[in-house]
């Protein structure tokens, strides 16, 4: 049986950020997957995103639109656009930072100094969203990162949503897949235990269940997922690089599994089909791995 680590305030998935170098070819992608996916949206410092939402959380397919806009990492200042421009010319393309939401990312950051994990002033930014009417409204972000040693090809902050009413619209969050839900962020290593200090500390004591060398956090929305090698090859059908420890994937939910496999087979997307899941390679899909579980 698991061991259970004791609750506290834990904090749910926002989003993921996904790095892609064609930004319309990943989001046509998405799109033949049965995702709505966003316009385009553009930083001012040189990234550039497209969004898929669900209720409280979503996917950022992101690229770098202008290299020269990036700012440098800085004393106590993390640079968002470097660390994806890093990690695509590093690591390639795929998931590259996970992300949990915040109710005050002031107080945040100062909970992360405290715990060692991260001493990174706060970072704000504003930007233009459009409405599916095509209006536009202003949304608002205050981001916290964090920092995992052991872990410095993957990327950790949390976002505090300051203008949600304008944010989150549930005719973005209907799928012709289904999919009602992001379920797990996935991360592989080979030391999954080496991990647990810094996840329990970023996500405000999420419970963790252990089961051989694996470890799982629940979080009141969604989960993380620390697999080894091993059990990411059983569970998603991969020969995962692990060096040090590097995000996989995710995991999305859907009320039926058959219908999504039908959509697949139908766009000739390569999948594996296994009793709870269907795992699109990251091969198929711009380095990262996307799973519908069975809800």
């Amino acid at each position: 049986m698991p061991e259970t680590a004791s609750a506290s305030n834990p904090r749910g998935l926002d989003h993921l950020v996904i790095g892609v170098r064609d930004l319309d070819a990943a989001g046509a992608l998405y799109s033949k997957l049965g995702f709505k996916v966003g316009a385009r949206n553009r930083h001012p410092w040189g990234t550039e995103n497209r969004i898929v939402q669900f209720p409280g959380a979503f996917l950022e397919l992101v690229t770098v639109g202008d290299a020269d806009l990036i700012p440098a990492h800085g004393p106590r200042q993390f640079s968002f656009g470097a660390f994806v421009r890093d990690a695509l010319a590093a690591q390639g393309e795929g998931l590259s930072m996970l992300v949990l939401e915040s109710v005050d990312a002031q107080a945040d950051a100062a909970a992360f100094k405290t715990a060692g994990i991260g001493d990174f002033e706060p970072f704000f930014f504003e930007r233009q969203a459009k409405r599916p009417d095509g209006s536009e409204v202003r949304v608002a972000f205050q981001l916290a990162f964090a920092e995992d040693r052991k872990a410095p090809e993957c990327g950790f902050f949390v976002c505090q949503q300051l203008e949600p009413q304008n944010f989150w619209n549930p005719a973005f969050q209907q799928h012709e897949n289904g999919v009602t839900g992001l379920a797990s962020a996935i991360i592989v290593t080979d030391e999954p235990a080496a991990h647990r200090a810094f996840l329990t500390a970023f996500t405000g004591g999420a419970e963790v269940l252990e089961g051989n060398a694996d470890l799982v956090l629940t979080l009141p929305r969604g989960r993380i997922d620390v697999l080894d090698p091993e059990a990411a090859q059983a569970i998603y059908h991969i020969e995962p690089d692990t060096t040090p420890a590097r995000f996989l994937g995710f995991c999305v939910s859907v009320p039926d599994i058959e219908v999504v496999a039908q959509r697949l087979s139908a766009a000739a997307i390569p999948f594996a089909h296994g009793d709870e899941r269907l795992v699109v390679p990251p091969e198929a899909a711009f380095g990262c791995v996307i799973a519908f579980e069975q809800a």
